[in-house]
């Protein structure tokens, strides 16, 4: 334990890890895997979306973050290795600003019900994406390890 801005992110410390379990145990070919039948995100589009998200609130809410990570095109289709490290450095940026706002740093704006709620937004945002690329997966027949799959849910155990 400790402070209540450490708690915070560490919440968000576990919810950008699982993102990145997941991103690395799915096989290479089934990255572009998609359900649409209309050309809708396929996995590697979900996880763009997750980085391009963050972004757009870093923009509006901490524009000092922001600076430095670049938008994500989902096609074609980005690589695992610029995905991971999107991912890695957009995270980052997001547990600053939670940090920022649980220590209230000025010029910061969370949104209107508070820091808990900015919070609860973003990891609910990320884990109905991730529950989209398992739900693709496993229609698709490319289902990951399912070591990983059932580690997604023992926060005290992520790093």
């Amino acid at each position: 334990m400790g402070t209540p801005a450490d708690e915070i992110a560490q919440a968000w410390r576990t919810n950008a890890a699982i993102n990145l379990m997941i991103l690395d145990a799915i096989p290479d070919e089934a990255l572009g895997d998609t359900l649409s039948k209309r050309g809708g995100r396929g996995g590697a589009g979900e996880f763009a979306h997750l980085h391009n998200v963050r972004l757009m609130h870093l923009e509006k809410r901490a524009r000092d973050l922001a600076e430095g990570l670049e938008k994500l095109q989902p096609k074609p289709h980005p690589s695992r290795k610029v995905l991971r490290g999107a991912l890695v450095r957009s995270g980052d940026a997001v547990e600053a600003y939670l940090r920022d706002l649980a220590d209230g740093k000025p010029k910061r704006r969370g949104f209107k019900r508070g820091l808990h709620t900015t919070l609860a937004y973003f990891i609910a945002h990320e884990a109905h994406h991730r529950g989209r690329v398992l739900l693709t997966l496993k229609v698709t027949g490319h289902t990951v390890d399912r070591t990983i799959a059932m580690s997604i849910w023992d926060w005290d155990r992520i790093e």
